[in-house]
């Protein structure tokens, strides 16, 4: 995680930057979780192009980054939200978290 020098000043700020803290690492853990348990259902360990092109154990930092590339552009009124041309990777990796690349909404 990226984080800045911070100057709190009193107890709630803290506390709340606490719980901003736990709570990106509990997402990061069950996006983790979520991959590795979808793979085992497929017999399977490793995710093709996940860490320079080849297959690798995932690790919520490898997912992410390989998630960190993907475009999506917002839907307005009735239009969709559409992700332009994902990776490979980004496909599996969505498949196996359950994201529908088609119906985001």
């Amino acid at each position: 995680m990226a984080v800045t020098t911070l100057y709190l000043k009193n107890n709630r700020r803290i506390a709340a930057l606490i719980t901003v803290i736990c709570l990106a690492l509990l997402i990061f853990c069950l996006v983790e979780r979520q991959v590795r348990q979808a793979l085992a259902t497929h017999g399977q360990s490793k995710v093709n192009g996940l860490y320079a092109g080849r297959p690798a154990i995932p690790t919520g930092n490898l997912i992410f980054r390989a998630l960190a590339t993907m475009r999506i552009i917002p839907g307005s009124g009735t239009a969709p939200p559409i992700i332009l041309q994902p990776t490979p990777a980004q496909i599996n990796l969505l498949d196996l978290l359950g994201v529908d690349p088609r119906d985001l909404r």
